[in-house]
């Protein structure tokens, strides 16, 4: 059996393993409040939810871009140049980057510090010997060597400031996935004005054909002397009204495309879509989720989250400055004269030690930087907790409008159907002398406000689907937020992204 040394240099070994594993102990400790999320009260169905279908298993886990569900190539087209092309979500990705690399620093600081040092130092002086002083002439004193400091963490807060900044870089994905989510919804809804607004000049060309052969009866009835002259100016009114909105109408077009090539990065006079005449699709059936499920697919709830657990963090960095800093430094190296000879053992020079500082009277100031950190975390709770109401907000909206505007639809389907069996009637009549011009107006006015107003109904149903999708996060989850680890590789995959 080997005994443990008692010698003093086996005391001196012990006591510095013992300190050394203190050292380790202490900086295993972290001051201030660990995170913990605060509840929020999720209710256990939505409100406007009645008859919103399940996604079937398949559907759930195909984890497809969300923007397919519309089965429109063009549509699925756009939308894939926006993560590479969008200026604001490539604004988005770099401030990731920015956030990641900033979270990598901090993993530096766990480390001593080491750095090379050299300098030459040239002076002349006087040697006193007894009653007779010596010029000893100029020389120079040459320095070369290593100097190494480190300070343990012994108060957690370097190991804070990494989670604090580990969660500023998972909110700034969180951030760019919210923000790509954004730019992603505001081209499909920019799509689908575009696409009604050709459906929209089909109207008005369908009109003014229609107009032209009322215009055609009318002027042939007059002509037969059975019809007044005011009722070929009125149809002429007519058609010629018909023609300016057909004209007009170009207006809104232009400025939808204009609008579709900004959000895909490229100049107004490079980019344009062709002209439509297919019909206007029905509104997608979009898979329902459980109320609990959206505080995890929401980007921007996210967000919110992970701000909140940053300042929780900094709550840890400001009671951390109540402790006192301790520091450990060392040098080696040489010091001497000549420089040929610096590099040898007599010119051999080292030195250790140690530095504890402590602010003895601060007037409050670290108090009241706690209490700013508390108020700031407090601000991020509230903020959390506003993001989650008007995400379930945003939901019960989109849920409420699509249900009234499907009801509406079928209505207005009926509608459009009897206006324009009236407006075929009342033209057959009045070419048959039954009736006056005015009923044949009047009934083709209504035939197309009602036939305008279907149209109009169809965009909002669509736009209301796109936003019923981003209201749900549009298919990204909590699980894309890139992990610590992720955050602080050299070489990282970008952010994960459903799409």
């Amino acid at each position: 059996m080997v005994l443990p040394s008692t010698s003093p240099s086996g005391r001196a070994r012990r006591a510095r393993l013992i300190a050394f594993a203190a050292l380790l102990f202490a900086a295993g400790c972290a001051v201030g409040p660990n995170y913990k999320r605060p509840a929020i009260a999720v209710p256990p169905a939505f409100k406007e939810s009645p008859g919103w279908k399940v996604a079937a298993p398949s559907e759930a886990a195909s984890r497809a871009p969300w923007w397919e569900i519309f089965s429109d190539p063009l549509l699925n087209q756009l939308e894939s140049q926006v993560a590479v092309s969008n200026q604001s979500v490539l604004q988005a990705a770099a401030n990731y980057e920015e956030a990641r690399q900033l979270a990598r620093v901090d993993r530096a600081d766990y480390l001593p510090d080491l750095s090379a040092v050299g300098s030459s130092t040239r002076s002349t002086g006087v040697t006193s010997l007894g009653t007779n002083s010596v010029n000893t002439g100029a020389h120079t004193i040459y320095n070369a060597g290593l100097q190494a400091s480190w300070e343990p963490d012994f108060w957690g807060r370097i190991r804070r400031t990494s989670e604090a900044d580990i969660a500023t870089a998972q909110a700034s994905a969180a951030e760019l996935a919210a923000e790509k989510l954004s730019i992603q919804s505001s081209l499909a809804q920019d799509y689908i004005q575009l696409r009604v607004s050709d459906a929209t000049k089909q109207l008005l060309a369908d009109s003014v054909a229609a107009y032209r052969r009322t215009l055609t009866i009318t002027t042939n009835r007059y002509n037969a002397g059975v019809a007044a002259k005011s009722d070929v100016l009125s149809a002429q009114t007519q058609l010629d009204s018909a023609r300016a909105q057909l004209v007009n109408s170009g207006v809104i077009r232009s400025e939808l495309e204009h609008a579709i090539a900004v959000l895909l990065g490229k100049l107004p006079s490079e980019f344009s879509v062709g002209e439509r005449t297919d019909p206007i699709p029905a509104a997608p059936e979009i898979p329902a989720i459980l109320p609990s499920d959206l505080l995890e697919r929401r980007p921007d709830v996210a967000q919110a989250e992970r701000s909140m657990a940053a300042s929780n963090a900094k709550v840890g960095i400001q009671t951390a400055a109540y402790f006192p800093t301790i520091s450990l430094s060392g040098n080696r190296g040489f010091e001497g004269s000549p420089l040929r000879d610096l590099f040898t053992k007599p010119f051999t020079v080292w030195s250790l030690g140690d530095n504890i500082s402590e602010a003895l009277i601060d007037w409050g100031s670290r108090h009241d930087q706690v209490l700013a950190a508390k108020a700031a975390y407090q601000s991020s709770v509230a903020n959390y907790r506003e993001t989650v109401l008007s995400a379930f907000q945003q939901v019960e909206d989109s849920l409420s409008t699509l249900r009234i505007l499907g009801e509406e639809e079928t209505i207005q389907r009926a509608a459009v159907a009897e206006a324009s069996d009236a407006a075929r009637i009342a033209l057959n009549e009045y070419d048959a002398g039954t009736v006056d011009y005015t009923t044949v107006a009047t009934a083709q006015v209504t035939e197309f406000a009602n036939r305008e107003t279907l149209l109009g109904i169809q965009q909002s149903r669509l736009t209301s689907s796109v936003a019923l999708v981003a209201a749900i996060g549009g298919g990204w989850s909590a699980s894309d937020l890139p992990q610590p680890s992720a955050v602080t590789a050299r070489h990282p995959k970008a952010p994960a992204d459903s799409h």
